[in-house]
């Protein structure tokens, strides 16, 4: 039952934070395509670990800075979204998996692939 109503507060963690960071208004935060791939959130709700993962990053140590000193209103936002006993407090980690998927489709796409002529000649 527990893991059933932690999972329900990761999503909606998940949910308001990804609709918050838009509204972040430090040009550190908005260097590119911001996407909130996964929260996990500690038994007692007093911690929420949040991956990030950022289409277009230009630097990294300046967006985990904006994320940090962002992170106070976040909270904030978020206590006022979500009626939990305790507004968990925020760590972000960056996600990769957004870039690492568009360098894979680069790749794919710059393969010089011929179609198999053998198998056009068995179709007729």
């Amino acid at each position: 039952m527990a893991n059933n109503r932690i999972a329900r507060t990761n999503d909606d963690i998940q949910r308001v934070l990804s609709e918050l960071l838009r509204s972040v208004k430090d040009p550190r935060v908005q260097q590119g395509m911001l996407s909130v791939t996964r929260v996990e959130t500690t038994g007692d709700l007093r911690y929420a670990k949040v991956w990030i993962s950022v289409y277009g990053l230009q630097d990294e140590k300046e967006f985990r800075r904006g994320l940090k000193s962002a992170s106070g209103w976040l909270r904030r936002e978020l206590a006022k979204s979500l009626s939990l006993r305790y507004t968990p407090e925020l760590v972000f980690e960056l996600d990769h998996s957004i870039e690492y998927g568009a360098h894979i489709s680069s790749l794919l796409n710059e393969l010089d692939i011929r179609p198999d002529e053998e198998e056009g000649d068995e179709a007729k």
